[in-house]
């Protein structure tokens, strides 16, 4: 990936993490830090690699994406605001009863997602259900999915990937925000999945590692996954919970907890700092 088209996603992604945190901030309530862990991803997706049309979300044949860890929708509704589907400024009725943009993404109310989500387990049962389609339709539309690591630990989740792998679902791509913190602390402590890649490859998927704050490594795990033929992709993405906010990184009390006036305050000027940082170089 060109170092001009890194810069770009880099400058979007940190815009998408100050909408984050607003939208946190503003609501008084959310799920900051697995939405900034996921942030590189999304913006990769969006701004890279899929196939979406803004002016006609239900174009039958675009690419489809389904957050299956669905309470990290501010990371999604930054993303999907960013790329036109709703005006940014509705962002800060984050969680308002009056606002479409409620705590957990649904299809019915919100342009541009695929999925409603927020049962954890179930939206990569929805993802598997898409790809399925587009196999019995034809259709070379690809389905993209994001988990999160603790979600993994739902046996729901198991169930979608034996089915994926069973029907050879090779359209059908899933990254798992690795960042080894869940609400209650670390995943290893709670309920370890470990090790991931030897499950996943135990139930059938091509495992690719991939640092989930680094472009490059993100595309070239998405390229691999378009080679691959009979087995769908899992990219184990590694990541820091809370990315991009230094007193929010790696800390699990960050998982479902809003920040105040001045921890917002603080948050957006260590972005706003980044983003001048990326302007001069």
């Amino acid at each position: 990936m060109e170092k001009k088209k890194i810069s770009q996603l880099k400058k979007q992604a940190t815009k998408i993490r100050k909408h984050i945190i607003d939208e946190v901030y503003s609501a008084a309530s959310g799920h900051p830090g697995g939405s900034l862990s996921c942030a590189d991803i999304l913006t990769v997706l969006y701004f890279h690699e899929m196939k979406v049309d803004v002016k006609n979300p239900r174009w039958t044949d675009r690419d489809r994406f389904v957050l299956s860890k669905g309470h990290c929708a501010p990371a999604l509704y930054a993303t999907l605001a960013e790329k036109g589907f709703f005006p940014v400024e509705e962002l800060n009725k984050f969680r308002n009863i009056e606002s479409y943009l409620q705590g957990h993404p649904s299809m019915k109310d919100v342009p541009g997602v695929d999925m409603s989500t927020g049962s954890l387990g179930q939206g990569i049962s929805a993802a598997v259900g898409m790809a399925l389609a587009a196999k019995l339709d034809k259709k070379d539309y690809r389905v993209y999915a994001i988990l999160g690591d603790g979600e993994i630990e739902e046996g729901q989740v198991w169930e979608a990937c034996m089915a994926a792998a069973h029907y050879k679902l090779d359209n059908l791509t899933a990254f798992l925000d690795h960042n080894g913190l869940q609400i209650d602390g670390k995943i290893t402590d709670i309920m370890s999945p470990e090790v991931v890649e030897d499950k996943f490859r135990a139930f059938g998927w091509k495992v690719v590692n991939a640092n989930g704050h680094d472009y490059s490594q993100i595309n070239e795990a998405i390229e691999e996954a378009k080679k691959t033929k009979g087995m769908p992709v899992m990219v184990v993405a590694d990541t820091i919970k809370g990315k991009g906010v230094s007193f929010m990184e790696n800390a699990a009390g960050w998982h479902g907890s809003a920040p105040n006036k001045e921890q917002r305050d603080q948050a957006v000027a260590e972005l706003d700092a980044f983003l001048a940082k990326l302007e001069v170089e």
